[in-house]
């Protein structure tokens, strides 16, 4: 990709300096600092660190690190970006994709490659973008594309990919029916094609129509290869026919044994494959006799992926006591290779069994590890659910006091509980159990009012407010402020445009109208007082305008309102409120 210049000092002998020149002074020189060209810079890390981002996702970090690289080096090559425009097309961000891949190809840029022009097909394949990408493709094969690549069929095969992928298969038979002849092999369609196409079935839900597919290879005398076998398979497990799966699988080993081709024998897709689809099925003798295979095949790596599947496929048909065997194996094994480490999803699955089973210890032990022993970052919804199901394990084993320790460091931490999940509804049973006297997400009791009446029985007058004109200078009124939080702003017609916080007011000289927060936070008057309750405690808003409501919609102009000062004053004054819903 990059020629690297062989002309250097070293390739000629030293020269002795002259005997006359050696009581003459010399000035020493010193390497120059102003020119980033005048020294290779090696953007080897730079290019590893995108990597690693690009696995994690996180873009923005990405893009700052370029630029500030930019700032430092200068112009970066094509390696680089290739990298860049690599982790666009990972994260879904095609604009940024085509604005990168533009900025190489002009002038200026750093250039495109091959790589270049196949990375943003596959970006704009993913994005359903199909037109822009046969545009490219068009260019490309005119010769006005920036850096004149050729059309070849790595660049078809990689949008045909990225079509199967998105489950697109009328843009894929469009693109082999044009550049078709690119892909063929001695006159006739190529294994890969069929391959990508009965992939493309399976992602489309038509499993079946990948089998069928397997009758036409023959009869062209194309061999299935093992990633066709691997495909079938995957296929049947699609439609629920394990017959048909154990009968390519058996199928694949007999050639292999036949041809002598080693190439043919399942590989750790093939096991992974089969193990998904047993745990599915819930048949536990089938997937053992299948784990067991695995482990007496001397060939066969078994990774991280495929314990995790024989783990969750294990928990899948019941056997927590075969799992934990298997997750014991994985950390035993990982002491010797990083790269059986288990990832947080594992452990997640461990935790979400054993809770349910009322196993405190277990989960215990498996969240302390967590921490210590998983592989990868622990994202905070993961973080969540881990101390949900610390708590929800708590409850089950009948420990109500562990639990309710838990759920108030919960509190304490997370500040919510969404009521859908587990955690929720063990949170909910919980205080079920306990009572409404020890409750520590005790209701608030609304006793002088009834919640189902309409908010125009309790709201304050909008004229009580006193609100403010917005064409107003904040120097004029500022004094107002520093008595009350918020202040309605209207215009001069007198309905409500906005609300003005206190937090808001940053510039004495600027208008009102310039500071507020609008539309503000509106209900009719007929909206029940529950409702508003709740908008205020969900929304956190401090301020609820009430319109009128007429035949035809909705008057404009405010004619109350209700705020969460009115709201402090209908509690019980003995009731301990705890803002965390």
């Amino acid at each position: 990709m990059y020629r690297i210049s062989a002309t250097s000092t070293l390739s000629s002998p030293l020269r002795l300096l002259p005997s006359s020149c050696s009581s003459v002074p010399t000035r020493r020189r010193y390497p120059s600092r102003g020119n980033h060209h005048s020294r290779r810079v090696n953007l080897k890390p730079l290019t590893s660190r995108i990597v690693l981002l690009t696995r994690r996702r996180q873009l923005d970090q990405i893009v700052e690190e370029v630029e500030a690289a930019k700032k430092r080096y200068g112009r970066l090559n094509t390696i680089v970006m290739n990298s860049v425009l690599e982790a666009c097309v990972h994260c879904g961000d095609v604009d940024l994709a085509l604005r990168i891949f533009n900025e190489m190809g002009e002038s200026g840029g750093c250039g495109v490659d091959s790589i270049t022009y196949a990375t943003i097909l596959k970006g704009l394949g993913k994005a359903r973008r199909i037109d822009e990408a046969f545009q490219i493709m068009e260019s490309i094969e005119q010769g006005t594309a920036a850096g004149n690549p050729k059309l070849s069929s790595s660049l078809v095969y990689g949008l045909l990919d990225a079509l199967i992928n998105a489950g697109d298969l009328r843009r894929a038979n469009g693109l082999l029916a044009r550049y078709g002849t690119l892909l063929l092999e001695h006159g006739e369609p190529s294994i890969l094609i069929y391959n990508l196409l009965m992939k493309g079935y399976i992602n489309s839900g038509s499993p079946q129509a990948a089998v069928v597919l397997l009758d036409e290879m023959l009869r062209l005398g194309l061999e299935p290869d093992r990633s066709t076998y691997n495909t079938l398979i995957h296929a049947c497990i699609k439609y629920g026919d394990l017959d048909a799966a154990m009968k390519f699988f058996k199928e694949m080993k007999e050639k292999a044994e036949e041809l002598y081709d080693d190439s043919l024998l399942p590989d750790v897709i093939t096991y992974t494959t089969l193990v998904k689809g047993f745990g599915d099925a819930k048949n536990l003798i089938s997937l053992q006799e299948i784990y067991l295979e695995m482990k007496l095949c001397d060939s066969l790596f078994i990774d991280r992926t495929a314990f995790t599947a024989v783990v969750d496929a294990l928990l899948k048909c019941g056997s927590t006591s075969g799992a934990l065997c298997v997750f014991g194996e994985i950390l035993k094994r990982s002491g010797a290779n990083a790269d059986l480490r288990p990832k947080p999803h594992l452990y997640m699955s461990m935790m979400r069994a054993f809770a349910v089973q009322g196993d405190y210890g277990m989960v215990r032990n498996l969240y302390l590890r967590l921490w210590s022993d998983s592989s990868g970052t622990i994202s905070k919804a993961v973080q969540q659910e881990a101390d949900n199901l610390l708590m929800e394990a708590a409850l089950n084993a009948g420990q109500l006091d562990e639990a309710l320790g838990i759920l108030t460091s919960i509190v304490r931490r997370w500040k919510a509980i969404p009521w859908t999940t587990s955690g929720g509804m063990a949170a909910v049973r919980l205080e079920a159990l306990l009572g409404f006297s020890k409750s520590i997400l005790r209701p608030h009791l609304l006793s002088k009012v009834i919640p189902g009446e309409p908010i125009e029985s309790i709201m304050i007058p909008f004229e009580a407010t006193r609100p403010l004109l917005g064409t107003v200078q904040l120097k004029n009124v500022v004094m107002r402020f520093y008595k009350d939080q918020i202040v309605p702003i209207i215009d001069e017609w007198g309905s409500c445009i906005g609300l003005l916080h206190r937090e808001d007011c940053n510039n004495l000289d600027a208008p009102l109208v310039s500071m507020m927060r609008s539309p503000p936070p509106c209900v009719s008057t007929t909206t029940s007082i529950g409702r508003v309750v709740d908008l205020v405690l969900e929304k956190k808003h401090k301020m609820v305008i009430v319109i009128q409501c007429c035949g035809s919609g909705y008057s404009s102009k405010a004619v109350g309102a209700f705020t969460r000062a009115q709201l402090y004053r209908l509690f019980e004054p003995e009731q301990k409120l705890l803002w965390w819903m």
